[in-house]
């Protein structure tokens, strides 16, 4: 279980409520696709991934259960172990790092170094929780 602080926690909410998921969404999918081609091979038959709906559903599921992320991605880790057989070195260096590159360039002066800190403290978690079942 994670320990969230308050400011952990408001920062989290405040940010998934001023990003336009219309165009962070599709903004991350495409960094990730472009700065890393070689991932392409995992979304051959997921259709249009340039979709906000698509690519944001998930976080914002998380957002509303932070105290219980590992749960929350139980069903999603397992598809990206067992039948994706994704490099779990995938979710954090190339995935969550080009979201956070996309809503840092969102929120402009408003990201600063604190909800940056936050911000990473989040997509860490989401990260440890994909990777769950890989050990």
């Amino acid at each position: 279980m994670v320990a969230w602080t308050d400011f952990e926690r408001a920062t989290i909410k405040d940010i998934f409520s001023k990003i336009d998921y219309e165009v962070v969404g599709p903004a991350a999918i495409s960094r990730f696709l472009i700065v890393y081609p070689w991932t392409q091979r995992y979304f051959a038959g997921f259709g249009n991934l340039y979709n906000a709906a698509v690519v944001m559903q998930g976080l914002e599921k998380v957002v509303k259960n932070m105290d219980n992320i590992k749960a929350t991605f139980t069903e999603l880790s397992t598809l990206h172990s067992e039948k994706l057989q994704v490099d779990p070195d995938n979710f954090m260096s190339c995935s969550f790092d080009c979201l956070a590159i996309v809503v840092a360039a969102q929120l402009g002066k408003d990201f600063t170094p604190e909800v940056h800190a936050a911000f990473q403290k989040f997509l860490a978690v989401v990260v440890s929780s994909l990777r769950r079942q890989y050990y």
